[in-house]
Protein backbone atom coordinates (compact mmCIF):
# COMPACT_ATOMS: atom_id res chain seq x y z
CA UNK A 1 0.00 0.00 0.00
CA UNK A 2 1.36 3.63 -1.03
CA UNK A 3 0.53 6.80 1.08
CA UNK A 4 1.69 9.79 0.23
CA UNK A 5 1.64 12.64 3.13
CA UNK A 6 2.09 16.20 2.21
CA UNK A 7 3.20 18.46 5.38
CA UNK A 8 2.04 22.19 4.51
CA UNK A 9 5.20 24.79 5.86
CA UNK A 10 7.11 22.65 6.64
CA UNK A 11 9.98 24.94 7.68
CA UNK A 12 12.04 23.47 10.65
CA UNK A 13 9.68 20.49 11.59
CA UNK A 14 12.38 18.12 11.20
CA UNK A 15 11.12 15.87 14.06
CA UNK A 16 7.78 15.81 12.69
CA UNK A 17 8.79 14.67 9.51
CA UNK A 18 10.88 11.87 11.25
CA UNK A 19 7.36 10.92 12.97
CA UNK A 20 5.64 10.31 10.41
CA UNK A 21 8.15 8.53 8.44
CA UNK A 22 9.08 6.08 11.56
CA UNK A 23 4.95 5.64 11.75
CA UNK A 24 4.68 4.98 7.53
CA UNK A 25 8.03 2.27 8.44
CA UNK A 26 5.91 0.65 11.07
CA UNK A 27 3.09 -0.27 9.43
CA UNK A 28 5.72 -1.43 6.41
CA UNK A 29 4.01 1.15 3.92
CA UNK A 30 5.71 2.70 1.12
CA UNK A 31 5.00 6.08 -0.16
CA UNK A 32 6.53 9.55 -0.18
CA UNK A 33 6.45 12.76 2.38
CA UNK A 34 6.18 15.86 0.37
CA UNK A 35 6.79 19.32 1.84
CA UNK A 36 5.14 22.78 0.82
CA UNK A 37 6.65 26.10 1.75
CA UNK A 38 7.16 29.45 0.37
CA UNK A 39 11.34 29.27 1.23
CA UNK A 40 13.48 26.60 -0.47
CA UNK A 41 15.60 27.66 2.15
CA UNK A 42 13.58 25.93 5.48
CA UNK A 43 15.68 23.26 6.46
CA UNK A 44 12.53 20.92 6.37
CA UNK A 45 12.63 21.66 2.64
CA UNK A 46 15.90 19.32 2.41
CA UNK A 47 14.56 16.32 4.72
CA UNK A 48 11.33 15.45 2.45
CA UNK A 49 11.16 12.59 -0.17
CA UNK A 50 10.18 16.01 -2.16
CA UNK A 51 9.61 19.40 -1.60
CA UNK A 52 7.74 22.12 -3.69
CA UNK A 53 8.17 25.54 -3.50
CA UNK A 54 4.54 27.53 -3.30
CA UNK A 55 3.35 30.75 -2.84
CA UNK A 56 2.91 32.21 0.55
CA UNK A 57 -0.64 30.92 2.88
CA UNK A 58 -1.75 35.20 2.44
CA UNK A 59 -1.68 35.07 -1.64
CA UNK A 60 -3.80 35.11 -3.60
CA UNK A 61 -2.54 31.84 -5.43
CA UNK A 62 -2.03 29.69 -2.38
CA UNK A 63 -5.09 27.45 -2.22
CA UNK A 64 -5.35 27.06 -6.00
CA UNK A 65 -2.03 25.95 -6.30
CA UNK A 66 -2.30 23.34 -3.09
CA UNK A 67 -5.69 21.87 -4.99
CA UNK A 68 -3.22 21.28 -8.12
CA UNK A 69 -0.64 19.27 -6.14
CA UNK A 70 -2.57 17.48 -3.92
CA UNK A 71 -4.18 16.08 -7.29
CA UNK A 72 -1.18 16.14 -9.59
CA UNK A 73 0.80 14.00 -6.67
CA UNK A 74 -2.31 11.73 -5.26
CA UNK A 75 -2.04 13.18 -1.80
CA UNK A 76 -3.48 11.02 0.67
CA UNK A 77 -3.16 13.41 4.27
CA UNK A 78 -2.20 17.11 3.91
CA UNK A 79 -1.21 18.22 7.32
CA UNK A 80 -1.01 21.51 8.30
CA UNK A 81 1.56 23.21 10.98
CA UNK A 82 1.23 26.98 11.46
CA UNK A 83 -1.77 29.13 12.31
CA UNK A 84 -1.36 31.52 9.55
CA UNK A 85 -3.21 28.74 7.12
CA UNK A 86 -5.36 26.83 9.18
CA UNK A 87 -8.82 29.15 9.12
CA UNK A 88 -8.18 28.20 4.85
CA UNK A 89 -7.24 24.12 4.55
CA UNK A 90 -10.64 24.43 7.19
CA UNK A 91 -12.84 26.26 4.85
CA UNK A 92 -11.52 24.22 1.93
CA UNK A 93 -11.87 20.63 3.51
CA UNK A 94 -14.66 19.46 1.00
CA UNK A 95 -12.20 21.35 -1.86
CA UNK A 96 -9.69 19.31 -1.02
CA UNK A 97 -11.72 15.85 -0.62
CA UNK A 98 -12.77 16.48 -3.94
CA UNK A 99 -9.32 15.90 -5.41
CA UNK A 100 -9.11 12.67 -2.73
CA UNK A 101 -7.17 14.52 -0.12
CA UNK A 102 -7.84 14.49 3.50
CA UNK A 103 -7.00 17.53 5.79
CA UNK A 104 -5.68 16.86 8.94
CA UNK A 105 -7.41 19.80 10.64
CA UNK A 106 -10.99 20.78 12.36
CA UNK A 107 -14.21 22.43 11.14
CA UNK A 108 -13.57 26.15 10.66
CA UNK A 109 -16.01 26.88 13.83
CA UNK A 110 -12.90 25.13 16.48
CA UNK A 111 -10.12 27.04 14.34
CA UNK A 112 -12.08 30.20 14.64
CA UNK A 113 -12.69 30.15 18.61
CA UNK A 114 -8.80 28.54 19.01
CA UNK A 115 -7.47 31.49 16.27
CA UNK A 116 -8.92 34.36 18.17
CA UNK A 117 -7.76 34.97 22.02
CA UNK A 118 -10.25 37.21 23.19
CA UNK A 119 -12.40 34.18 21.47
CA UNK A 120 -11.05 31.38 23.19
CA UNK A 121 -11.30 32.74 26.54
CA UNK A 122 -15.10 33.75 26.08
CA UNK A 123 -15.76 30.13 24.93
CA UNK A 124 -13.72 28.76 27.71
CA UNK A 125 -15.88 30.95 30.28
CA UNK A 126 -18.89 30.40 28.69
CA UNK A 127 -18.42 26.18 28.75
CA UNK A 128 -17.49 26.88 32.68
CA UNK A 129 -13.52 25.73 32.05
CA UNK A 130 -11.05 26.86 34.17
CA UNK A 131 -8.96 30.01 32.50
CA UNK A 132 -7.11 32.86 33.32
CA UNK A 133 -8.82 36.46 34.14
CA UNK A 134 -8.37 38.22 30.61
CA UNK A 135 -9.28 41.99 29.64
CA UNK A 136 -8.89 44.47 27.03
CA UNK A 137 -6.04 47.02 27.65
CA UNK A 138 -8.56 49.69 28.13
CA UNK A 139 -10.84 48.16 30.53
CA UNK A 140 -7.55 47.66 33.06
CA UNK A 141 -6.91 51.76 32.11
CA UNK A 142 -10.23 52.12 33.51
CA UNK A 143 -9.67 50.07 36.74
CA UNK A 144 -6.76 49.93 37.23
CA UNK A 145 -7.05 49.04 41.39
CA UNK A 146 -8.78 45.77 40.09
CA UNK A 147 -6.18 44.20 38.65
CA UNK A 148 -2.43 42.91 40.06
CA UNK A 149 0.71 43.47 38.33
CA UNK A 150 2.79 42.00 36.38
CA UNK A 151 0.63 41.60 33.91
CA UNK A 152 0.86 39.63 30.35
CA UNK A 153 -0.48 41.59 27.36
CA UNK A 154 -0.36 39.37 23.94
CA UNK A 155 -1.68 39.71 20.30
CA UNK A 156 -5.26 38.61 19.66
CA UNK A 157 -4.47 36.97 17.05
CA UNK A 158 -0.62 35.88 17.87
CA UNK A 159 1.47 32.78 18.14
CA UNK A 160 4.93 31.08 19.02
CA UNK A 161 5.07 34.00 22.10
CA UNK A 162 5.69 36.84 19.04
CA UNK A 163 4.66 40.16 20.49
CA UNK A 164 4.11 38.73 23.73
CA UNK A 165 4.96 41.26 26.97
CA UNK A 166 4.87 41.40 30.81
CA UNK A 167 4.07 44.32 31.99
CA UNK A 168 4.93 45.43 35.28
CA UNK A 169 2.88 48.53 35.93
CA UNK A 170 0.24 50.20 34.66
CA UNK A 171 2.58 53.06 32.65
CA UNK A 172 4.27 50.10 30.66
CA UNK A 173 0.85 48.56 29.44
CA UNK A 174 0.13 52.43 28.34
CA UNK A 175 3.01 52.60 26.92
CA UNK A 176 2.89 49.24 25.24
CA UNK A 177 -0.88 49.72 24.17
CA UNK A 178 -0.70 52.90 22.80
CA UNK A 179 -2.10 52.68 18.76
CA UNK A 180 -2.88 49.52 19.55
CA UNK A 181 -6.24 47.96 19.31
CA UNK A 182 -4.98 44.03 19.18
CA UNK A 183 -4.16 42.70 22.76
CA UNK A 184 -5.75 40.94 25.21
CA UNK A 185 -4.42 41.49 28.74
CA UNK A 186 -4.47 38.48 31.24
CA UNK A 187 -2.99 37.88 34.97
CA UNK A 188 -0.30 35.49 34.96
CA UNK A 189 -1.59 31.94 35.56
CA UNK A 190 0.46 30.48 38.91
CA UNK A 191 1.73 27.05 39.23
CA UNK A 192 3.78 24.67 36.43
CA UNK A 193 3.01 25.57 32.99
CA UNK A 194 1.76 22.46 30.83
CA UNK A 195 0.81 21.36 27.33
CA UNK A 196 -1.40 18.30 26.78
CA UNK A 197 -1.54 16.96 23.17
CA UNK A 198 -4.52 15.38 22.22
CA UNK A 199 -6.01 13.11 19.41
CA UNK A 200 -9.68 13.74 18.54
CA UNK A 201 -11.02 10.36 15.92
CA UNK A 202 -13.30 11.55 13.22
CA UNK A 203 -16.46 10.51 15.52
CA UNK A 204 -15.02 13.51 17.68
CA UNK A 205 -13.98 11.27 20.42
CA UNK A 206 -10.59 11.90 22.13
CA UNK A 207 -8.51 8.98 22.19
CA UNK A 208 -5.49 10.07 23.73
CA UNK A 209 -4.62 13.11 25.85
CA UNK A 210 -0.66 13.18 26.89
CA UNK A 211 0.32 16.24 29.64
CA UNK A 212 3.71 16.74 29.55
CA UNK A 213 5.41 19.72 31.69
CA UNK A 214 6.92 22.59 29.80
CA UNK A 215 11.13 22.94 31.90
CA UNK A 216 12.19 24.80 29.14
CA UNK A 217 10.40 26.94 26.29
CA UNK A 218 12.38 28.89 23.55
CA UNK A 219 11.02 31.05 20.88
CA UNK A 220 7.26 29.87 22.19
CA UNK A 221 7.90 26.39 21.73
CA UNK A 222 9.38 23.80 24.58
CA UNK A 223 12.63 22.85 24.38
CA UNK A 224 12.83 20.67 27.37
CA UNK A 225 9.94 18.90 28.81
CA UNK A 226 9.17 15.51 30.98
CA UNK A 227 5.52 13.43 29.73
CA UNK A 228 3.43 13.42 33.06
CA UNK A 229 0.25 10.64 33.88
CA UNK A 230 -1.77 13.21 35.47
CA UNK A 231 -5.27 12.02 35.33
CA UNK A 232 -7.27 14.52 35.96
CA UNK A 233 -5.71 16.67 33.39
CA UNK A 234 -5.88 14.26 31.03
CA UNK A 235 -9.85 14.16 31.54
CA UNK A 236 -10.30 17.55 31.04
CA UNK A 237 -8.34 17.73 28.07
CA UNK A 238 -10.38 15.03 26.45
CA UNK A 239 -14.05 16.78 27.91
CA UNK A 240 -12.31 20.20 26.46
CA UNK A 241 -11.67 18.56 23.13
CA UNK A 242 -15.02 17.30 22.80
CA UNK A 243 -16.79 20.10 23.19
CA UNK A 244 -14.89 22.03 20.70
CA UNK A 245 -17.61 22.14 17.54
CA UNK A 246 -16.00 19.57 15.01
CA UNK A 247 -12.78 19.00 16.21
CA UNK A 248 -10.58 16.75 14.62
CA UNK A 249 -7.14 15.04 14.43
CA UNK A 250 -4.40 16.61 16.57
CA UNK A 251 -4.94 19.28 19.36
CA UNK A 252 -3.64 20.72 22.10
CA UNK A 253 -3.83 22.69 24.98
CA UNK A 254 -1.81 25.04 26.65
CA UNK A 255 -1.98 26.26 30.66
CA UNK A 256 -0.87 26.21 34.43
CA UNK A 257 -1.36 23.82 36.81
CA UNK A 258 -1.79 25.33 40.70
CA UNK A 259 -0.97 23.96 43.66
CA UNK A 260 -4.50 23.28 43.98
CA UNK A 261 -4.63 20.61 41.17
CA UNK A 262 -6.36 22.88 39.30
CA UNK A 263 -5.45 23.25 35.47
CA UNK A 264 -6.63 26.49 33.80
CA UNK A 265 -6.21 26.95 29.93
CA UNK A 266 -4.55 29.53 28.54
CA UNK A 267 -4.58 28.80 24.71
CA UNK A 268 -5.83 25.90 22.52
CA UNK A 269 -4.22 24.68 18.84
CA UNK A 270 -6.07 22.49 16.33
CA UNK A 271 -2.44 21.65 15.07
CA UNK A 272 0.33 19.31 15.72
CA UNK A 273 2.84 21.20 17.98
CA UNK A 274 6.10 22.06 18.31
CA UNK A 275 6.05 19.93 21.71
CA UNK A 276 4.12 16.78 19.75
CA UNK A 277 7.42 14.62 18.99
CA UNK A 278 7.36 14.36 22.97
CA UNK A 279 4.20 12.44 22.61
CA UNK A 280 4.85 10.63 19.90
CA UNK A 281 8.30 9.19 21.10
CA UNK A 282 6.46 8.26 24.41
CA UNK A 283 4.02 6.41 22.15
CA UNK A 284 1.27 8.56 21.65
CA UNK A 285 1.43 7.88 17.78
CA UNK A 286 -0.68 10.16 15.74
CA UNK A 287 0.61 10.02 12.62
CA UNK A 288 -0.18 5.91 12.81
CA UNK A 289 -3.66 6.85 13.89
CA UNK A 290 -4.33 9.34 11.25
CA UNK A 291 -3.11 6.91 8.71
CA UNK A 292 -5.56 3.97 10.15
CA UNK A 293 -8.37 5.79 9.67
CA UNK A 294 -7.50 7.15 5.87
CA UNK A 295 -6.97 3.38 5.57
CA UNK A 296 -10.24 2.65 6.66
CA UNK A 297 -8.13 0.08 9.58
CA UNK A 298 -9.18 -0.14 13.14
CA UNK A 299 -7.74 2.29 15.39
CA UNK A 300 -4.72 1.17 17.69
CA UNK A 301 -5.12 4.50 19.52
CA UNK A 302 -4.91 3.87 23.25
CA UNK A 303 -6.08 7.00 25.41
CA UNK A 304 -3.37 5.87 28.51
CA UNK A 305 -1.00 3.80 26.59
CA UNK A 306 2.14 5.81 26.58
CA UNK A 307 4.87 6.44 28.55
CA UNK A 308 4.86 8.38 31.86
CA UNK A 309 8.41 10.43 33.19
CA UNK A 310 9.55 10.40 29.44
CA UNK A 311 11.90 13.59 29.29
CA UNK A 312 12.88 15.69 26.01
CA UNK A 313 15.95 17.45 25.69
CA UNK A 314 16.20 19.41 22.57
CA UNK A 315 19.62 20.50 21.26
CA UNK A 316 20.24 22.55 17.76
CA UNK A 317 20.78 20.25 13.94
CA UNK A 318 21.72 21.56 10.70
CA UNK A 319 21.33 20.41 7.15
CA UNK A 320 23.98 21.00 4.90
CA UNK A 321 23.89 21.88 1.31
CA UNK A 322 25.57 23.25 -1.94
CA UNK A 323 24.49 27.01 -1.83
CA UNK A 324 23.41 27.32 -5.05
CA UNK A 325 20.09 24.94 -3.69
CA UNK A 326 19.82 28.12 -1.63
CA UNK A 327 17.23 30.94 -3.14
CA UNK A 328 18.36 34.33 -4.03
CA UNK A 329 21.99 33.21 -2.89
CA UNK A 330 24.65 35.67 -3.43
CA UNK A 331 28.40 34.59 -3.82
Amino acid sequence: MEITILISSVGRRAQLIDCFRRSMRAMKLTGCIIGIDCSSSAPGAHLVDHFIKVPGCATPDFLATILRLCEQHRVSLLVPTIDTELSIYARHRADFAAVGTTVVISASETVSVCADKFISHSWLVENDFPTVRQGTSGQVVARPSDWEFPLIAKPRRGSASVGVRILHSLDSLLDFSKDREDLVVEEIARGFEYTVNVFVNREGQCVCAVPHRRLEVRAGEVSKGVTVRHRKMMEFASLVSERLPGAYGPLNLQGFLSSDDEFRVTEINPRFGGGYPLAHQAGADFPRWLIEEWLGLPSSASFDGWQDGLAMLRYDSAVFLPSQELENHRP
